[in-house]
């Protein structure tokens, strides 16, 4: 009994020299936000998981499914997955009962002083069993830390499929703009070309300038040498999305154009399912959690550590006759920290400075979240409203380009006012090109940025 209090006293002294524990940083708090900037009324539809389906182009979907098979990053986080679940098991395995056998022998042959020779053998086998009671929750919290770690590691895999996933869209998508901007640029160097031939024919004849012949060759070439830098965008893409598919690099699979890519319908979210559908921040929560519970094991540290043990077994010897004797002991140990220079100290400020840190990364996830959920919806409207402009100037600037290539050939205007149009022509086309493009690639980012239909496994780590 006397025992039993003194243990008690000592676990009070030592929970004293503990201190409080240390509270979570007020500034590491963070909010919804009241109202999206650009929200609109919100939908009921989910996010579907497999989101570039949307797109409508069984290419990409190919691309895409490809890229999540074999794509070398995705494969490194599912390797860190199981380096995580190894320590998970390792520390759950440590609050089980510790079993082990022990077992020595020998044999000894010598002559003793009377010149008589002395063969003796001796044998002992013993199982030895110990189970630290972990009463202050050291090897408890120490596991419970390893399974968030699992946990944040599992959820950081599905943010690295994500970002491939949006990776192979967006590159994909950069890829059939560029195609898209090649054959633009491929008519219009075959229209200037004919009307070369025929500014040609004209000057020859007497009835066309040098001036007029001069122009039209310049913009021949100026049409010819964007071609070069295009082909280079296109195979950087190339090589860029092979990488994302993990094979060498080389040509792509093409499927629909750019302008028939389907505009996805991308739902608005409420705020708060912003943090509950986005795997890096789910994963930033599971650090906290996993830091809270290292807290919480290095003040454990300063309290008793008390352990039971017990062995039990057997010797024999070729001195004792009969059956091996049995052998066994029972007892229990408690190990207190008296003196240590201040290390558990120190290792419990280490351990409540990095649940801090784990605190603050959570703030900043869930603002660069906020962040981008508001460019995604923005740039989708924006882009949106652009597309619709550009769409009605290109068609203005097309009957402009068509009277304006009428009336030169029929002699009622000169050259300049046809290269003015034609002009006038590619660059809308380009910009209406680039418009799509930056549409899809708004629809892509506002994807990954709420999700991309991601939710919890069921299957948590037991």
């Amino acid at each position: 009994m006397r025992a039993l209090l003194a243990a008690g006293n000592l676990a009070l002294l030592l929970s004293a020299c503990a201190g409080p524990r240390p509270a979570m940083p007020r500034a590491a708090e963070v909010a919804s936000p009241a109202q999206w900037r650009d929200a609109r009324e919100a939908s009921a539809v989910a996010i579907d998981a497999q989101w570039w389906r949307s797109f409508g182009d069984a290419t990409l979907t190919d691309l895409v499914e490809a890229a999540l098979a074999h794509n070398a990053d995705i494969e490194i986080a599912a390797a860190r997955v199981e380096e995580a679940r190894a320590q998970f098991a390792a520390a759950r395995g440590a609050r089980m009962p510790q079993v082990q056998g022990a077992g020595t022998g020998g044999r000894t042959r010598s002559v003793n002083p009377f010149g008589i020779d002395v063969d003796q053998w001796a044998a002992q086998g013993e199982v030895q069993a110990s189970f630290d009671l972990d009463l202050f929750g050291r090897l408890r919290n120490s596991a419970a830390a390893a399974k968030a770690q699992l946990l944040a590691s599992d959820d950081s895999r599905e943010t690295v499929r994500l970002a491939i996933a949006a990776g192979v869209v967006s590159g994909y998508v950069q890829l059939r703009t560029f195609d898209e901007r090649r054959a633009i640029l491929r008519r219009t160097l075959d229209a200037r070309a004919d009307t070369l031939k025929l500014i040609r024919r004209r000057a020859e004849a007497g009835y066309g300038s040098q001036l007029d012949l001069a122009q039209a060759e310049a913009e021949v070439e100026a049409a010819a040498q964007v071609i070069p830098t295009v082909d280079l965008a296109i195979a950087k893409l190339e090589n860029g999305i092979s990488i994302l598919l993990g094979r060498t690099p080389g040509p792509v699979a093409r499927g629909s154009a750019v302008t028939a890519l389907t505009i996805p319908t991308v739902p608005s979210r409420l705020p708060a399912s912003v943090l509950r559908q986005r795997p890096d921040i789910a994963s930033a929560e599971q650090q906290i959690v996993a830091a809270d519970h290292s807290l919480d094991a290095a003040r454990a540290a300063f309290m008793p550590d008390i352990k039971l043990a017990a062995s039990g077994g057997f010797v024999a010897s070729s001195l004792l006759p009969g059956d091996p004797p049995s052998i066994f002991s029972l007892g229990a140990s408690i190990l207190a920290p008296i003196f240590n220079g201040g290390r558990i100290r120190a290792g419990a400020d280490s351990a409540a400075a990095r649940r801090d840190q784990a605190a603050f990364a959570y703030r900043k996830a869930a603002l660069t979240a906020f962040r981008e959920v508001e460019d995604g919806m923005a740039s989708v409207e924006r882009y949106g409203q652009q597309e619709e402009v550009l769409t009605r100037q290109q068609a203005a600037v097309l009957r402009v380009q068509q009277l304006a290539s009428r009336r030169y050939r029929e002699g009622y205007s000169p050259y300049l006012e046809q290269l003015d149009a034609e002009r006038s022509l590619l660059s809308s086309q380009l910009s209406l090109v680039q418009s799509r493009s930056d549409r899809l690639l708004a629809s892509t980012a506002l994807f990954q940025a709420l999700g991309g239909g991601w939710q919890p496994s069921e299957q948590r780590a037991e």
